[in-house]
């Protein structure tokens, strides 16, 4: 009995230890998923952030399949004594049951300005298994409360022009000072600076950080960003001297009468360059120095001696000044402060992103030479030069080149200022408005130099005045934009369609200045009605996270007081079609909402919704107030369509769709009675729709245009949609399969084909190449989109609208769609289509990389398939109702349906090898 007894207790502790001894190797090893790419904000280590809850998250890895997070443990310290000490003095979450790791509220000990925060999770898997705590993360804060900003704004004692002629003189612009002596070791520096409208800032004659055109354009009277730059690494014990120069960027443009109606200054607060910054320097034993600006700068006349963001810049580098040199200095002066609020600069800041060589340069007459780059985009050109002091250098800018070899620039002209048409640009403009930058040498051996505070549309350039003759190596391209971080890649066997794709990103490039822009030369405006054609295209090839919420924060800042929505913002006078006061354009208004709803559908961001709803809700009311018979009835409609608009249908249903956005919307913030109101009215305004449009018994809208059909078709107006839709098929015929639309609904037909699994007829349309269609364009040097089927004359060449095919291959021939917000629950449906034998690519969304890579060969196919930690998907792949479907891990894994030519499964997250066999 005794010996027993010993068996058993040794057979039960024996036991024991190896559960223990495994857990113990499971915890060693991480458990099944470790957390990775901690981010604030959505950013990755913040260097300055103004929120006081901000939003944190996490990725997951996991070398096991079918793996979701149960609970999480955040901690937050103030210090890294305590972090390291896995102690969150700041806050501690302690064990929360949740499978969210996204979009999570900070709400601890409540946050301080200027002060860096550590923080670290811990997650635990399905089977509630912890990892180990993550790798520390931090995130800093900036200014969080007004009274942080001690600095005052200032400026020199120029007075602003009161004649618009005087704009276009020469002007100066004022550079600041500020010499800083340090005496102890520093731990650390921070400068937050804003300068309108454009900056850069030096410390000891070194540019702090590598953005360009700061800050980002805003209605300054609402708002003004400023940013944070980590300036300890230029500091040095003894004098530092902070250098900042001036541009007159959006805050100080020129009174220049685009279309011969709009002057920027009319509709914007303006003012002559003025600069806010503060220096925090925090020493190693404990004490701290602020130094912000006031009227012990220095301030004296620069180079840039004339700038505009559409005429060009002027610098003459004999009035260079080293900012140590102490002569022709004077006080600078406290100026009227801008009326906005100071926040962070939050979207990513303008960079030159590429350098592009000159392809060839040609004489093309006495002194005139033209640069040809190979590609249209947008930024400046650099050269690199030698000559006499006072020779002046012109670049003259275009996208086009005319028979003779001379420069085309009139598709650049800004406003379509130009003397052969007769518009006037106003007392002092130039008679034809190009672009064009001007150096005059110094005559100090090899120069070089690009313009600071401008940005042009071109592929080539124009040289006059150059010594000699210009080499290849003496002129580069700066391609400039917002830099955002690239998010999708796509490729396929069709060698167009990649060409299409690589084309269609440099369109995007070229019209992301902070605002996205309808072209880089002519308007650089950010037109609502573009952005709703290629937002999800943007959103699939680029973090369009703090962009797009600037964007929306940009028309709430330009809402009218009646609750309208204008065309453009930041606004600028142009209100085409609009309702009365300065509202735009239904299908321009409806950026708002729409934009709105990609952050959601994205990024899960649910703040901004909320943060904007009572200004959704004063548009909703708007609208319903300048309803005629509960209708609207004009309207820019599907712009640049080939057949006749359906205008007054288009704008009713432009109507409805805010009301599906506010239902939407009410919904997410529960809000009931809101809900049902809108539900209500947007039953009424179909119901209005249907009885004014439909042609009872055909399946035809209004003028049964391709544009009419896929209206009806994608707001579900049609009582028959097999009807309807064979009405769209029939005008596809009658063009020979190409396309007639314009910017929305060419959007909404790839939305409507993909719904209906019609890819074929998609990839059809897509891949003409006779006109109209992209295909055509490229077939006729398109480097980048143009702004109508036709190759304008003297229009745009760089214009993102028609940019929305772009989607189509993440969604249809990739198969990526979200099926619940931010794509935690992820659909995989990919559209096999045409000639394709293979297509790959991937997503990276919130929650991590999403990628596809199927072939087909022989009848059988193959679908390699990535589903990141903490998702699940539906997937759906192309096959026969009896076809094999094995997936090379898991042979048994079950079907869930089979429906309309695909086979569906449920899966979780990991790696998917599906192989599909007749």
């Amino acid at each position: 009995m005794k010996k027993d007894f010993v068996l058993k207790e040794y057979s039960f502790t024996t036991a024991r230890w190896f559960i223990v001894f495994f857990m113990g190797m499971r915890l060693l090893s991480n458990a099944s998923v470790q957390p990775i790419k901690l981010t604030c904000e959505y950013l990755e280590n913040p260097l300055g952030i103004d929120s006081k809850n901000p939003r944190l998250g996490w990725n997951m890895v996991s070398n096991q399949r079918n793996q979701s997070q149960s609970a999480y443990e955040i901690l937050v310290a103030d210090n890294l004594k305590d972090i390291q000490k896995q102690i969150g003095n700041i806050w501690s979450t302690g064990k929360i049951t949740s499978t969210q790791s996204q979009q999570i509220e900070f709400a601890g000990v409540p946050l301080k300005s200027f002060t860096r925060y550590y923080w670290t999770v811990k997650i635990y898997d399905k089977d509630n298994f912890p990892s180990a705590y993550s790798t520390l993360s931090n995130f800093e804060t900036a200014m969080l409360n007004k009274t942080d900003w001690i600095a005052s704004w200032i400026g020199d004692d120029r007075k602003q022009f009161t004649r618009d002629e005087d704009f276009y003189q020469v002007d100066p612009m004022p550079i600041f000072r500020k010499k800083i002596n340090i005496t102890k070791d520093v731990s650390s520096a921070r400068l937050y600076i804003s300068g309108l409208g454009y900056y850069e800032a030096k410390m000891n004659n070194t540019k702090i950080g590598n953005n360009v055109l700061d800050p980002g354009f805003t209605a300054y009277k609402k708002q003004i960003l400023y940013t944070t730059y980590d300036v300890n690494p230029l500091l040095k014990k003894g004098i530092n001297t902070l250098g900042v120069m001036l541009g007159n960027g959006w805050y100080n443009p020129l009174p220049l009468r685009l279309f011969s109606r709009f002057n920027l200054r009319n509709f914007q607060e303006t003012g002559r360059p003025c600069l806010k910054a503060q220096v925090l320097i925090q020493y190693t034993d404990g004490t701290k120095e602020t130094i912000f600006s006031d009227e012990s700068w220095q301030t004296t006349k620069g180079p840039v001696i004339k700038n505009n963001v559409y005429l060009g810049e002027q610098y003459d580098a004999r009035l260079e000044k080293n900012f140590d040199e102490d002569q022709n200095w004077q006080n600078a002066s406290l100026v009227t402060a801008p009326s906005g609020e100071m926040i962070l600069q939050m979207q990513p800041p303008i960079r030159t992103t590429k350098i592009l060589k000159s392809k060839t340069i040609k004489e093309v007459g006495k002194d005139t030479f033209i640069v040809d780059f190979g590609q249209n985009f947008a930024g400046v050109a650099k050269i690199k030069v030698a000559g006499i002091a006072g020779t002046s250098i012109r670049i003259r800018y275009g996208e086009d080149t005319f028979s003779t070899g001379r420069l085309n620039y009139l598709t650049t002209v800004a406003g379509h200022i130009k003397e052969m048409w007769n518009l006037k640009g106003g007392p002092g403009s130039p008679k034809t408005a190009w672009q064009q930058d001007e150096y005059i040498l110094k005559g100090n051996g090899v120069e070089t130099w690009s313009p600071r505070f401008t940005f042009h549309g071109f592929r080539y350039a124009e040289i006059t005045g150059w010594p000699g003759k210009p080499s290849l190596n003496d002129i580069e391209g700066l391609r400039m934009n917002t830099d955002l971080m690239k998010t999708g890649d796509f490729s396929c066997s069709n060698e167009s369609f990649n060409k299409l794709h690589e084309v269609i990103q440099w369109t995007f490039m070229s019209n992301i200045f902070s605002v996205q822009s309808d072209c880089p030369g002519r308007e650089k405006m950010g037109y609502g009605g573009d952005m709703v054609a290629t937002a999800d295209a943007f959103s699939y090839n680029y973090d369009m996270s703090h962009f797009y919420s600037k964007t929306v924060r940009d028309f709430a800042n330009d809402q009218q007081p009646d609750g309208g929505i204008t065309e453009i913002a930041p606004y600028t006078g142009i209100a085409d079609r609009g309702y009365g006061g300065e509202s735009g354009p239904l299908g321009w208004q409806l950026a708002y909402p729409f934009i709105q709803k990609k952050l959601y559908e994205f990024y899960g961001n649910k703040r901004i919704i909320e943060e904007q709803y009572p200004n959704v809700l004063k548009q909703i009311d708007f609208l319903q107030a300048k309803a005629i018979n509960g209708l609207f009835h004009w309207d820019i409609s599907d712009h640049e369509a080939l057949d006749p608009k359906p205008e007054a249908f288009t704008a009713a249903c432009f109507y409805y769709h805010h009301l599906l956005l506010a239902i939407e919307f009410s919904d997410i913030l529960e809000k009931k009675e809101d809900k049902k109101r809108f539900e209500d009215l947007a039953k009424k305004v179909k119901t209005n729709i249907i009885r004014k449009y439909q042609i009872p018994n055909t399946g035809r809208f209004d003028l049964a245009t391709q544009s009419a059909q896929v209206f009806a078709l994608y707001y579900h107006l049609n009582e028959d949609s097999d009807q309807a839709k064979q009405v769209l098929m029939n005008e596809f015929e009658r063009h020979q399969w190409h396309i007639s639309t314009g910017i929305f609904a060419t959007k909404m037909m790839f939305d409507v084909l993909r719904s209906a699994d019609e890819n074929e007829v998609a990839y059809r349309l897509t891949n003409q190449k006779d006109y109209p269609g992209w295909l055509y364009m490229l077939d006729h040097d398109a480097t980048t989109l143009w702004e109508s089927w036709k190759k304008p004359d003297q229009a745009s060449l760089n214009h993102p609208m028609f940019g929305s095919v772009d989607e189509w291959f993440y969604r249809s021939i990739l198969g990526i769609n979200a099926a619940d917000p931010g794509f935690k629950k992820i659909m995989i449906k990919p559209q096999v289509a045409g000639d394709l034998t293979w297509a790959k690519g991937s997503y990276q969304s919130i929650y991590g990389l999403i990628s596809m890579d199927w072939k087909k060969s022989n009848g059988s196919s193959s679908y390699k398939i990535s589903i990141p930690a903490n998702t699940i998907a539906e997937i759906w792949l192309p096959s026969n109702e009896n076809s094999t479907v094995i997936e090379d891990q898991d042979p048994n894994l079950t079907k869930i349906k089979y429906e309309k030519g695909y086979s569906v499964y449920n899966v979780g997250s990991g790696s998917y090898n599906f192989r599909v066999t007749p």
